[in-house]
């Protein structure tokens, strides 16, 4: 029997007058067959609206994403939007969509609920990237945007993501205030709305294309460091390069022909945007087999560069070829690594490097990237997970400082998820610019007679020997939140003194900012610790100088751990092995951990 709170969720879905017939018989039918347990899914809480937007399964259900959840968060940022004033409605707001199932859907539901509420809505004539999305509210001088993406989830998943006036995910004060107005709604009949067409006659709905497409182009071109080395070996370079069925298609071939890379091979399988991904298990480029195709193609046409991105192209992989022949995957930490060097290494070589350089990265991110940042004079600023925060460090550098002269100069940024911000004219993570950058670096490493693996190898040998795990473990539903908060607690509450045999030294907790001293029980207070907002990470150090740090996923129903391992780099081979099989016996301890 259905939970009463559940019950009459269902009753309220199926009694709401703002809710269509059609959406009403897919929950009939559910209940019709007896499905509690997916009516319990879909109906045990509303799909949150959190720090950074929604993100859900697409169906009926206030669980779920659909044009009634969908509407529900525009009609509070348009409401939050409104509260600024009559300049910031008519600044307007700009919205982009991805591949995904109904992205086109929700996202004309967005422009019509900011027409609906007299806000002006800018929506791109077809799919576009996510970076483009942040270019653009700057371009266009918009209060704020929005993209309909679920980036690299399952087909079935998708979202809705929020961005502010400087083209960064919204933060605070923002949003917290435009969550209080989601909740302020007041139901679905509470949306306002008006029909596009109308909205288009009235000039509150404005539609969008090419002209910023050129744009952001341009931008991306005007950040290249070496044109010589490009137009050189551009001319004779084979890239392959895949979209996944996602965005990419729509600018990154351009962007790196324009880069002066002549050869460009899509892999025509994947070309086509298409929201069921159907030549992948999964769209992530941090997942092995979702390059395969792409890498089978290289092969065969001799390249020795390929570049995958995820379905928004806001994440972007690569594969390389070894001395050997074959081809190596480059983790996201490697790939940050190298173009941390790459543009540090070009800037001081042009006399270009800032005396307040600063590079950013979040603190499940390799050390590598950092410590090679570091050997340059660059500051290292560590945030939190998410890219929302380096962009907001961005923008305090820029209040901090003067008109046109911010108080550090951001070089770099990069997290270990595939995401990488070359440039400033984007405030998230850009697969775009990066693709183009990620080209230029293997030019001029043709120049020099080598590959990008073998650049990697000359960053261990000098820094040392870094590599990086990952593991993360699903735990869906109602039962799985409360499995992933009982683990966490017991984290917090009595931290390992072990972990795989490793004796821990010390736990940062990022919820308090106190770093308790595992072996003696003594406690920093913050901001001693870390000096970071509240969030429910903890970072072990281990006595070996290897980090495990835990995480709950903000956007789907997982706990992440990190782990970060250093090895000596004079021995490469012997390197790889020790921190490998250090990384595999702690997965096993945190699995074990998991399941108790």
């Amino acid at each position: 029997m259905l939970e009463s709170t559940v019950s009459t969720a269902v009753e309220g879905w199926l009694d709401d007058p703002a809710i269509a017939d059609e959406d009403k018989q897919e929950i009939r039918d559910l209940r019709a067959a007896s499905d509690e347990k997916e009516l319990t899914d879909r109906f045990y809480r509303e799909l949150e609206f959190g720090t950074g937007g929604l993100r859900g399964v697409i169906g009926a259900g206030t669980n779920r994403m659909n044009v009634y959840t969908v509407g529900a968060a525009a009609q509070g940022l348009a409401s939050y939007v409104a509260r600024q004033g009559e300049a910031s409605k008519k600044a307007g707001v700009v919205i982009a969509y991805d591949c995904r199932r109904k992205s086109d859907v929700f996202s004309q539901r967005v422009a019509c609920v900011m027409a609906g509420n007299g806000i002006t809505a800018y929506l791109f004539d077809r799919l576009r990237p996510t970076p483009e999305l942040s270019f653009a509210i700057r371009h266009l001088g918009c209060i704020a945007g929005v993209v309909v993406t679920a980036s690299h989830n399952p087909p079935e998943y998708n979202g809705f993501k929020a961005y502010w006036t400087d083209g960064g995910q919204v933060v605070s004060p923002h949003d917290e205030a435009i969550i209080n107005e989601v909740r302020n709604v007041g139901g679905f009949a509470g949306v306002r709305a008006m029909a596009l067409e109308q909205a288009r006659s009235e000039g509150l709905a404005k539609i969008i294309g090419r002209e910023v497409d050129e744009a952001f182009l341009d931008a991306v071109q005007a950040s290249c460091l070496n044109p010589d080395a490009c137009r050189k070996q551009g001319a004779k370079m084979k890239v392959v390069y895949t979209s996944i069925h996602g965005t990419g298609g729509e600018l990154i071939p351009e962007a790196l022909r324009r880069r002066g890379f002549e050869r460009v091979i899509e892999v025509p399988e994947q070309a086509k945007p298409d929201g069921e991904f159907p030549t992948v298990k999964s769209p992530n480029p941090e997942e092995a087999p979702a390059l395969n195709m792409a890498i089978e193609l290289a092969r065969r046409e001799g390249a020795d560069l390929v570049i995958g991105t995820d379905p928004d192209a806001d994440r972007v992989g690569i594969a390389v070829r070894r001395p050997d022949g074959e081809f190596e995957l480059v983790s996201g930490n490697r790939i940050g690594a190298l173009l941390c060097h790459y543009i540090c290494e070009q800037l001081a070589k042009n006399g270009k490097f800032p005396n307040n350089a600063a590079m950013i990265t979040t603190i499940v991110s390799g050390d590598l990237m950092k410590d090679i940042a570091r050997s340059y004079g660059a500051e290292v600023i560590e945030v939190l997970t998410g890219f929302k925060w380096i962009g907001d460090m961005i923008r305090r550098f820029e209040l901090e400082g003067t008109p046109g002269q911010p108080s550090k100069t951001y070089i770099f940024g990069a997290e270990e998820s595939y995401g990488y911000m070359p440039c400033i004219f984007t405030r998230d993570k850009d697969a775009v610019t990066s693709s183009a950058f990620i080209a230029e670096l293997a030019a001029v490493a043709a120049e020099q007679g080598k590959g990008i693996y073998e650049l990697l190898q000359d960053l261990f040998r000098r820094f040392g020997y870094y590599q990086e795990g990952a593991k993360s473990i699903v735990m869906k539903g109602k039962e799985g939140a409360a499995q992933i908060k009982a683990l966490m607690e017991s984290l917090r509450g009595d931290p390992p003194k072990m972990i795989a045999g490793l004796p821990a030294a010390t736990c940062a907790d990022i919820m308090t900012g106190e770093t308790r001293d595992i072996r003696t029980g003594s406690v920093q207070p913050a901001p001693v610790g870390y000096d970071l907002p509240a969030s429910n990470v903890l970072v072990f150090a281990l006595e070996d100088g290897t980090k495990v740090i835990a995480r709950p996923s903000g956007t789907e129903p997982k706990i992440k751990f990190y782990i970060l391992v250093k090895e000596p780099g004079d021995n490469l081979d012997a390197a790889r092995a020790a921190a490998t099989s250090k990384i595999d016996a702690i997965i096993t301890d945190l699995v074990q951990r998991s399941e108790a």
